[in-house]
Order: structure tokens, then sequence, then C-alpha cells
């Protein structure tokens, strides 16, 4: 770990910052960095990478593949002692996406009556409902559910659990979420217990593990992950899924879409929509 907490900061016209975004994605000693990537001025085609690396070894390498690039601007701010978690997600709105209303302990009592209200507290985990990636999976589920039902729901990567707790709550009969971390597994299984969902969460490396393959083979895959652990699973995706399910994959660049894409199509899927928030993607592709 690093002695002293830093954020790092990159601005630079569109193009540059997603070829940056990508080359974070494509390095090995980056892949896992927390970072955004987001639109901070339309009008002068400003936009902005917030990094939060954890080890020296990842601030380097996250400054070696920033450096150089022409028009990105890039820079370090230190970090003041405090609880940041907690300072962000009490600045947090709730977050509308369909029919789901996602929103975290300092907005109890402002859920609608009329939306599928899920409480989701991050602790340590990935996917509050705020990113891009996850309000891009719950606006396609949305979609989806207008014409048909899920009743096996498989979330790969599930962080906070959210997809998989939005699944249960709207009819799946099984749903079940992995990640290869296990405090997120901890706290997705708090979440779907505060949300009253019959959703279960697993600690497990792959799509093989026997507590994924029972409750298989599913009519919906929800992978929000990465975009090169998402070709890598291409086929794992594929065997879980029925023939006809349909798979929603994000937590990839607009850039990636292709090369993902790609991975899927040589296995028969097809794609049924895309949808775009900021400079993320999820793409609804269909077994054939």
């Amino acid at each position: 770990m690093t002695d002293e907490a830093f954020q790092i900061i990159a601005r630079g016209p569109r193009a540059t910052a997603e070829a940056a975004a990508s080359a974070i994605d494509a390095n090995p000693d980056t892949e896992t960095l927390t970072y955004s990537i987001l639109e901070e001025d339309e009008a002068r085609d400003i936009w902005r990478i917030d990094a939060f690396p954890t080890t020296d070894e990842e601030r380097d390498a996250l400054l070696a593949v920033l450096g150089g690039r022409a028009g990105l601007r890039v820079v370090t701010e230190k970090l003041a002692d405090a609880d940041w978690l907690a300072m962000a997600l009490s600045g947090l709105p709730p977050v509308r996406a369909g029919r789901f209303f996602v929103y975290g302990a300092h907005d109890t009592g402002l859920a609608p009556a009329s939306t599928v209200n899920l409480r989701i507290e991050a602790g340590a985990a990935f996917g509050t409902g705020h990113h891009g990636t996850t309000v891009g999976c719950l606006a396609a589920f949305d979609q989806l559910l207008k014409r048909r039902r899920f009743p096996r729901v498989l979330d790969v990567g599930c962080g906070t659990g959210v997809l998989a707790i939005a699944a249960a709550r709207t009819g799946a009969r099984v749903a079940v979420g992995t990640d290869i971390d296990a405090p997120s597994v901890r706290i997705a299984n708090e979440n779907a217990a505060l949300n009253r969902a019959a959703a279960r969460f697993a600690h497990a490396q792959g799509l093989n593990d026997p507590r994924v393959r029972a409750g298989g083979p599913y009519d919906l895959v929800f992978a929000n992950i990465l975009a090169p652990p998402l070709v890598a699973l291409a086929e794992d995706i594929k065997r879980a899924l029925k023939p006809g399910g349909v798979a929603i994959l994000s937590g990839l660049l607009r850039t990636q879409e292709r090369r993902v894409f790609a991975a899927y199509r040589s296995r028969g899927f097809r794609l049924e929509r895309r949808l775009h928030r900021d400079a993320w993607s999820a793409l609804v592709l269909r077994r054939a």
C-alpha cells in the first residue's frame, strides 16, 4: 500500500481520454485500478479520468500509461486523511433506471411508491448503482422485462449484488451472484437481506463452481466486469445460458465494443441492443 493516499486526474479530448482508459484496462499492472471517466465540459470537449491507485507500483504504472499522451494534462493530488467512501456516498443522489430506484441509507424515505426500490450499501464493494455501467445494466434489464420474465438469473462479478437483487425483486426464482472478492460477496449477501430479496452470492473464481452450475442453465446472465474478462468468459457464459437466453454485458468502454462482441458473435450470439452512458457501453446479446 502507499503511505499516503493520492488521486490522479487526467483531462483531455474525448478520443485521447478514451484511448488512455483502454490502455489502463489493457495494462496488467493497472487493469484492476479504481478509476472513472466522464465528460467534464461538453462545449470544450474535455473529458476527465479520476484514478485512485492503492500501491506505489499501481501509481507508477498508471503515470507511465498516461504520460506522453498529446493533449492529456495529468495532475497528482494528495488526499487528506478522511473516510472518503463515507463522504462520497453521503453526496450521491438516488438513481432511477427504468422501474428501478437505487438509493443508500442517507436517502431513506425518498423512494417512490411506484418503483422497485433497492437500498444498496457499498461498503468496500463496487456497484452502488451510480456508475454508468450499472445504470446501463439496470436500464437494459428494465426494457427486457417489458417483454418477458427471467426465472433463473446469474450475476457474474456481482459487487454489491444490485443486479441479482433487482432480478430477485422482479420475479426471478433463482438469482445467483458470484465475485472473486470475498468482502464483496459478504456485502452482497447483506444487501440481499436488507432488501428481503431471495438472491444468494458465492465467492467463486469462475462459472464452473458447483454453486454456480447448480442454479443453471440460466435465462439471463449479467456480467458487469471489464473487457478482458468479458472476452475470456465468452464460452463459459454461453454454457451457463439456455438456448435463447440473454446476456447483458457491461464494464466496457464504447471503444471496446467491437472486441467484446466479436468474442460472443463467434459463439453464436446476436446483438439485440446497445446502451451508452458517458463513455461506457452495455451490450444485450441473445444466445442462438
